[in-house]
């Protein structure tokens, strides 16, 4: 239970200490709030306009007196209204989380699929895998999104044709996306994972999986491979939120609706109710995800139930 109640603790610091940030980061970007409401500092409105916007919005109120509403705000669930739109951020963001969450999901899924299968298949007995595993690691790992992106473009839409440029509805519109922000972070894992396949290989289970005569498919497959997997489980949660990250440049390439693009949207536009809710969800989301994957991780290595059992009994 002392583990449970510190975990949300720790949860409910982090999105204080995100949502301060946030809010500090967007008053930081250069402009006039006040100009976000009237359409951007190309509106030509007169400094007389400006201070009347200033004053019906509370923006020549003390910047910690603006902070504290906020704050007051987000703890009784209201996200605010959008300056430059003049929609609630949770009907914006409920329109957009869906595909972020989709596009994140399928990425992390295919990051998995392909580090397995490089992992699988660079650690037989075979120099030329090896190699070729590593190479493809660390290739993919120091590709940036951007780049991957535009090359997929360029190979897969204007050379080959076979799909779309940006993200259309239905599966081939979501394929280019998700291989540009699935490929970099399945070479971080499979690297990993690979390390942890090779020490399991050598490890006493798998010694006695082959002395009682277990074929070599069935030790890499059912004992090596989930101990390899552990690693690459706990850093799960990490992954999806750096997915999360990588989809404001993906959507924006892509000109896919979701919430990395419209984050990026309130940032140009100096929308400061959207830059602070979006950025909350998208940690709401990180912290719900890294506790899925700590009990992921309890579950595929019974050592860490063990472990915990002292400790929790000791806190009763």
């Amino acid at each position: 239970m002392g583990r449970i109640v510190a975990r949300v603790l720790g949860a409910v610091f982090v999105l204080w200490a995100v949502v301060t940030l946030a809010f500090f980061g967007a008053y930081a970007i250069p402009g006039d709030p006040a100009e976000a409401v009237v359409g951007g500092a190309g509106s030509r409105s007169t400094p007389e306009q400006l201070a009347q916007i200033s004053a019906q919005y509370g923006f020549d109120r003390p910047l910690w007196v603006q902070y504290l509403d906020t704050l007051g705000d987000l703890l009784h669930g209201d996200l605010g209204t959008s300056y430059s739109l003049k929609t609630p951020v949770a009907t914006l963001i409920g329109q957009t989380v869906g595909g972020t969450l989709v596009l994140a999901a399928a990425s992390l899924a295919v990051a998995w699929a392909v580090a397995i299968i490089v992992a699988l298949g660079s650690t037989r007995d075979s120099r030329l895998g090896t190699a070729l595993g590593s190479l493809l690691e660390v290739t993919s790992v120091a590709v940036p999104h951007f780049w991957l992106g535009s090359v997929l473009i360029l190979l897969f839409s204007v050379g080959l044709g076979w799909l779309p440029p940006i993200s259309t509805p239905g599966p081939s519109g979501l394929v280019l996306p998700v291989l540009s922000l699935a490929l970099p972070l399945a070479g971080f894992l499979g690297q990993v994972m690979r390390e942890s396949f090779i020490a399991a290989l050598d490890a006493p289970f798998t010694l006695s999986a082959r002395a009682r005569g277990e074929t070599e498919t069935r030790v890499r497959l059912v004992h090596a491979l989930r101990h390899a997997a552990l690693p690459a489980i706990s850093l799960s949660g990490w992954a999806f939120g750096s997915l999360i990250s990588g989809a404001v440049v993906v959507e924006t390439l892509f000109s896919r609706p979701g919430l990395g693009r419209t984050l990026l949207a309130g940032v140009l536009a100096g929308d400061i109710p959207v830059i602070v809710g979006v950025v909350l969800v998208i940690a709401a989301v990180y912290v719900l995800v890294t506790f899925a994957t700590e009990a992921a991780d309890r579950i595929a290595d019974p050592r860490l139930k063990a472990a915990a059992r002292p400790t929790e009994a000791a806190a009763w």
